[in-house]
């Protein structure tokens, strides 16, 4: 086929010499930055690419002076450290300073001053982190890092860092900031040179500035917060926002303000062939070794093996497509079909029952010091999203033996290969992406035992590096079809994720102040005008968690509008603060067509978040308003039943969106089953059981994969696809209700498991 023509073609032109080995580099004392510098040597100017001396950034006459400055590196490579501080961010941060063409290495923020000094950095910037400073095991850092004379950006935690270190104080105010908000910045600052005073941008935070350091000015504001600063004498700047995503708009300025207004870069990096780096990559960890590539069908997975054929060549890559009972309807016949269309030679293995019967290990020692295994319940029966993942996960990697052994293959002399992103490693947790991170949710790519496989250095990962759409650029270069190149993303562990499982309704103590807050700022006009302030600390916690702006919002929203907010008794996970949030969903209705409402809607679902730490996840319910409380489930697993009640309404609404040119308009669109049965008959609800439950549509639009909003009806999504997919949806046996999800990323995860 013409992929393969294209593979080939591109195997014979890789230089097999481009890269020395450097197995013969390391030696058993080496620091954090010589052993970043021997993984990124794959990443320097090629002699061809020296020719970026004479670029016009570079001013005439000036190449030999830039040659000798001591702040350049010999061969001519500017460099930017980011210490990390165990943000989900960070390696979008890496990625961001490269698009702007400087060479950057993420190292931990424990890295010494003497280290950046050797290394002749240009520059530093300090990450996010899910810590406080204030805490006892807060990251580890050295404070001479600011006495070097680089210029410095900190980052949300590295911010508050910052002003800690020149004598400020950070607490944990009444206020927490999740979500996109418009704040107010000083344009005379290097910082944000040419941007208007008035910026959207990401703010995911729980401690703020309460007293600013005296040798530091503010250069940003979000009411009374502190978001930017600046040291009055040297360049270090700190920003409480996140400049490296998408969501802040005009992040991608502000970063190449930094590296080219204050740090006086030149933009002389630029990164090799990125297909041949991987190449190169493969064929130096494999040797004469086979792999065994597990192949979802998607764009990582099937990039993956291409690289690998390219790499190592057919005959040595066995491809195998896992159908673990979670597909999608007839998921994994088309998967097959569109491979083999691609020259691929796949074997399909039906693992279903393996899944649905799959346990996860535990290991503890008993009394006498002897170690032991115990078996946790099966995964039909349990409910935990992070068991759900672990246990598909391991079985992923169970299944990929027994093959093994069907080919009489030895599991010593073969690799694992995934399509395993950098997304995946962050939110997991991964030391190969963050030793400092915390776990958002854990992918079945990045279990324990896929782990202890990496540390016995049987898993390939040559798409560890990248973002969804690096990859697909990849995929472009392969000449892959453009619908798998831009098929939408489907999780590894497929349905089983996108099913809430629930046996109880979960109604913590919580949960009826919670929903007594969300119905004041539902009816908020109403509250704030009958209510004395005094006597309603519901209203009081909206104001403080509001600028006078946002509560005219609310204002004059629940004045023409009657909404209705109940709080269901369901967890959703989250990202909030750079950590894991588990925490309730807030449901929205009214006697009102939505048509003319969803900006307003939108808006109102960043709000509720700040307002209420409890919720993490607002949704839209179509079919008129929700009036009384909801506190019960449907009892809910992995059945049969169950997972083809999502089955056929995942199908219906992914049909909608083709048969309307929709799919590349849309990142990707979640379908959730969710065990809670509206409209409930109250007479009938202690004779009768709950034994409906609703779908939700949850739609999302990013580039990077790591931020990113809900689609707009009537904006991004025109009002007659989605109608028609709540049309369909609701005619399927056993929905109760049809919602839309509101939130965007964060405070909610694109999945909601």
């Amino acid at each position: 086929t013409l992929w393969l023509q294209t593979i080939w073609a591109s195997k014979s032109q890789v230089n097999m010499d481009m890269e020395t080995d450097v197995s013969h580099e390391l030696e058993p004392e080496l620091s954090p930055v010589a052993v970043q510098k021997i993984g990124t040597k794959r990443r320097r100017m090629s002699n061809e690419q020296q020719e970026v001396w004479k670029s016009p950034r570079v001013d005439e006459g000036q190449e030999n002076q830039l040659a000798l400055n001591g702040d350049f590196n010999s061969d001519g490579a500017e460099r930017v450290v980011i210490l990390d501080a165990g943000a989900q961010f960070g390696k979008v941060i890496d990625r961001r300073v490269r698009e702007l063409s400087v060479e950057s290495i993420m190292l931990p923020l424990s890295c010494t001053a003497e280290e950046i000094k050797k290394e002749k950095f240009n520059a530093i910037i300090i990450s996010g982190g899910p810590n406080s400073v204030n805490d006892v095991d807060a990251p580890s850092y050295d404070p001479a890092i600011f006495d070097l004379g680089l210029p410095v950006l900190g980052i949300c935690y590295g911010l508050q860092l910052i002003n800690k270190h020149f004598g400020g104080a950070v607490g944990k105010g009444a206020v927490r900031e999740d979500g996109q908000f418009l704040v107010s910045v000083d344009e005379k600052s290097k910082l944000f040179h040419s941007l208007e005073d008035k910026q959207h941008v990401l703010l995911t935070h729980g401690d703020s500035v309460e007293a600013l350091a005296p040798s530091c000015d503010a250069i940003g504001w979000s009411g009374s917060i502190v978001t930017a600063l600046k040291h009055r004498e040297r360049e270090i700047y700190g920003v409480q926002f996140h400049p490296e995503v998408d969501l802040t708009e005009h992040g991608l300025d502000m970063l190449r303000n930094f590296l080219y207004k204050v740090c006086d870069c030149h933009g002389l990096y630029s990164w090799k062939n990125r297909q041949e780096e991987c190449i190169a990559q493969i064929r130096e960890k494999v040797g004469n070794s086979k792999v065994l590539s597990l192949i979802s069908g998607g764009v990582d997975s099937t990039v993956c093996t291409a690289l690998l054929y390219s790499a190592l060549g057919r005959d040595r890559v066995v491809a195998v497509h896992i159908d673990n009972g979670f597909m999608r309807k007839s998921e994994s016949s088309n998967v097959i079909k569109s491979l083999e269309a691609l020259g691929i030679d796949v074997k399909l293995e039906n693992a279903s029952y393996q899944f649905y019967s799959g346990r996860r290990e535990y290991s503890y020692r008993t009394s006498d010091g002897k170690l032991k295994t115990s078996l946790g319940p099966p995964l039909h029966s349990v409910t935990s999203p992070e068991e759900k993942r672990h246990i598909i996960g391991d079985t992923f990697i169970k299944v990929a033996n027994n093959i093994l052994e069907e080919l009489n293959l030895s599991q010593e002399n073969i690799f694992f290969a995934q399509g395993t992103l950098r997304p995946d490693l962050i939110e997991s947790a991964s030391e190969v992406a963050s030793n400092k991170a915390h776990v958002i949710k854990t992918h079945h790519n990045d279990t324990e035992f896929v782990r202890e496989l990496r540390k016995k250095g049987r898993v390939i990962e040559p798409l560890s590096e990248f973002h969804k759409d690096e990859v697909r650029v990849l995929g472009e270069e392969f000449g892959l079809p453009k619908d798998i190149v831009y098929r939408q993303p489907f999780p590894g562990p497929g349905l089983a994720i996108r099913v809430i499982c629930q046996k109880e309704p979960h109604i913590r103590d919580e949960f009826i102040a919670t929903n007594s807050l969300l119905s004041d700022i539902a009816d908020f006009h109403q509250a704030s005008q009958t209510t004395a302030p005094s006597s309603s600390p519901f209203v009081q916690t909206i104001k403080q968690s509001t600028t006078s702006l946002e509560q005219e919002f609310l204002l004059q929203l629940t004045e023409k509008t009657k909404l209705f907010a109940t709080l269901l008794p369901i967890y959703s996970v989250g990202v909030q603060g750079d950590t894991r949030s588990y925490s309730y969903v807030a449901a929205l209705s009214s006697n009102k067509d939505p048509a003319s409402m969803w900006l307003d809607l939108m808006k109102l679902a960043k709000l509720i978040p700040r307002i209420c730490h409890n919720i993490n996840r607002v949704v839209w319910v179509f079919g008129g308003p929700v009036p009384g409380p909801v506190q019960e489930v449907t009892p809910t697993y992995l059945t049969s039943n169950v997972l083809a009640t999502l089955r056929q309404a995942d199908a219906l609404a992914m049909e909608v969106l083709r048969e309307h040119n929709m799919i590349m308009r849309i990142s990707q669109m979640p379908v959730v089953l969710i065990p809670v049965h509206f409209d409930r008959d109250p007479l009938r609800r202690p004779i009768v059981p709950s034994c409906k439950r609703s779908v939700v549509i949850r739609t999302f639009i990013t580039s990077d994969y790591m931020t990113g909003i809900p689609a707009t009806p009537g904006k991004h999504l025109p009002l007659q696809v989605l109608e028609e997919m709540v049309q369909c949806i609701q005619r399927v046996s056993g929905v109760s209700r049809v919602l839309y999800d509101l939130t965007p990323k964060p405070p909610g995860t694109t999945e909601w498991e």
